[in-house]
Order: C-alpha cells, then structure tokens, then sequence
C-alpha cells in the first residue's frame, strides 16, 4: 500500500517534470476549468437596451432632429422683416414715398424720413439703419446708400426691394456702397466664423475635461483648478484667432484688438457653462451645451442671414446668446465704428458670469450633500 505522495502513483504530479499536469491546481495544463455562464439572447438584448442607453440613444437623436429643425427653420425660407430704411426727399413727397415702402406686402422695408443726406450718412455709418434712399426732385434718378460690411444678403435684399418699388413710380435708382466690405471678406461671414470658431473651441475644452477627469469634479477644490484654467486658455484662444484673422490670412485687419478680446470672452462663456451644465446634468449636460449654442445659437447668430432676414423665433433668441451677441459686437467693431457695441459685449460677459457662479455654486452644493450623513 503507497503513501498519499507517493510518486510511484500515476496521478501524483512529479516535481521533477513541470510539464505534468496538476489536476489540484486549476490554471495548469490540462486541469479542468470552470466554464463561463453562457448568456442567452435575453441577456444580451437586456445588456444592450439598458434604460440608461435607451434614454442616451433618445437624446442624441432627438439632438440631431433638432440641429435640422433649427436650421432649417432659419434658413429654409429667409424673407426681409422691416428692415430700416432712410429716406431723404423733399417735404411734398417724403411722406407718400415713407408711406410706400412701408405699405409693400409682407413689411420686408421699416421706412423713416430724416432731414438730410448727412444725417443718413451718419446713421449708415454707425448701424442705426440699413440704407438711405436719396430722392432727386429735379429728375428720374434717385440715389441708394448701402452697407455690405453689415451683411451681403441684408443688401441684396434692399437693392432688389428699393428698385422695385421705385420702378412703379417711374423712377430709377443708382447704388453706392458706403460702407463696403474689407478685400479679404468678400461674403462678410468672417465674423460668423470668428464667433463660432470661440464658442467651439470653449465648449470643447469643458467637454474633454469631463471626459478625462469626470463630469463631476471630485472635489471643490477641484472645481476651482478647472475653472482656473479657462481663463489662460480662454486667452491664448483668443490670440491664435485674431492672429489668424488677420495677419496670417488678412480676413480683416486693423482690428487685432477688437477681435482678440471678443473671441476670448466668447470662449470663456462657452466653457464656463458648459462645466455648469456637466455639473448639474452629468454627461447630458453636454447635449444641452450643443442644444443652446449649435443648435440654437449658431443659426440664430446673424452670420448666414443677418437679424431682418431671420424667422421670428431664431430673430429674437440670437440677440441674447453668446454666439449672435459676438457676431453683432465684430460686425460693428469692424464695420461701425463699435456703435453702440457695449450691450452686446455685456451679454457675452454676462453669460461667463453665470455660468462661473453656476458652476461654484452647483460645486459646493454638491460637496454640502456629500458631507451631509
């Protein structure tokens, strides 16, 4: 009879060969391992259609059918809304002239008679009206002052309207362009780009720091780091795109200024609520950062079709985001003579205010839940 070890017996493993098959120890050759769970059909189809992922799914879709409703709706079908026209006419004329333009069907014109040349040169130059209508009462021509710094398609849809309604009275009109666009801005969307190109790069920075470090920062302290560093960010942002704009590509020039200050501000909007919105809603506030500043902000801004020729939804909204209140405050720095430009930076400043405030504040009410038993 043999001992329990004894290497005689043909199923004791022989220490002098490794290769020898330990069916005691599991992960050797030639043991029996246990085999995995097979999952069925069911499981699977559980583990893909979870609710989380349902509801994720959903929500991008629903994202993507509103980026096409939103643009779309703006773009679809642009008609000129009382966009503002001088008129400069004698006094036995003026009114029935005003009165004219402001009668055409569907109100494309918002005419008002002013006292002179002059004053709607004035008024041209600093974005208080669209175009100057100057009648010549001594004969059958007329003369049309425009400005396609402040948007092309604004312009084309006045010197096809004046025209028009000047031809059924006989008269002819003759355009100058009195504040015309910079050489290397030939479609005016420079600063459309300007704006979106800041909010992108602010909402993106906020977005991969969520992804690489959580939404949710762990700590307060943590919260404070991040929002430190939109600021330097936000700053170098800012330099890189009015280099870009104008020295590197000369888009438009002399306003190097102008256009720093704007992108960073813009950029630091942008990024400060979008870490509001991660920290209140988690990953979705991602999809919210995309549903107010692309999906309703980028067509409302007043790049493609500027304020009259926008529907009326996308019209009101896009003066008080980030993205139309940037692209209104460029317009008027280049073109303007940065007329009235101070509500318009305030809007932008006001949005990275409160999303700095939300931010902290959301922070700490989180840190007070945390430490609450």
């Amino acid at each position: 009879m043999t001992a329990p070890d004894d290497p005689r017996r043909p199923d004791t493993p022989d220490p002098s060969r490794p290769d020898t098959p330990d069916p005691r120890r599991p992960d050797t050759p030639g043991s029996q391992r246990p085999e995995p769970p097979v999952e069925t059909f069911a499981d699977e189809l559980r583990d893909a259609i979870a609710p989380r992922t349902v509801l994720l799914v959903t929500g991008v879709g629903l994202l993507c059918l509103g980026f096409v409703l939103s643009y779309l709706g703006a773009f679809h079908n642009p008609k000129p809304h009382r966009i503002p026209v001088d008129v400069v006419a004698p006094q036995q004329v003026s009114a029935r002239i005003v009165g004219g333009l402001n009668g055409i069907d569907g109100h494309p014109l918002r005419a008002r008679a002013i006292a002179d040349e002059a004053t709607g040169r004035d008024r041209l130059t600093h974005a208080k009206t669209a175009a100057v209508l100057i009648v010549n009462p001594s004969g059958k021509q007329d003369r049309l002052l425009v400005a396609s710094g402040g948007g092309a398609t604004v312009v084309n849809a006045v010197q096809r309207i004046v025209p028009s309604a000047e031809a059924t009275q006989g008269r002819s009109v003759a355009v100058t362009d009195a504040v015309p666009h910079q050489d290397g801005d030939g479609s005016t969307a420079s600063v459309f780009y300007i704006a979106i190109g800041s909010v992108l790069a602010g909402y993106l920075l906020a977005a991969l720091l969520g992804m690489a470090k959580g939404t949710r920062p762990a700590t307060f302290r943590r919260t404070l780091w991040r929002l430190g560093a939109t600021i330097p960010y936000s700053l170098v942002i800012g330099l890189g795109v009015a280099a870009i704009t104008g020295p590197l590509l000369g888009a438009l020039t002399g306003h190097f200024g102008a256009v720093f200050a704007i992108s960073a501000l813009l950029t630091l909007a942008a990024a400060t609520v979008t870490m509001s919105f991660q920290i209140l809603f988690g990953v979705v506030g991602i999809g919210v950062t995309i549903l107010v500043f692309v999906i309703i902000g980028n067509p409302s801004a007043g790049g493609a079709y500027p304020y009259p020729l926008l529907a009326p939804f996308w019209r009101v909204v896009g003066r008080w985001l980030p993205n139309g209140a940037g692209v209104d405050a460029l317009r008027r720095c280049v073109y303007f003579h940065a007329a009235d430009i101070a509500p318009r930076v305030w809007v932008i400043v006001v949005w990275a205010l409160a999303g700095t405030a939300l931010t902290l504040v959301a922070a700490a009410t989180r840190k007070h839940r945390a430490s609450t038993p």
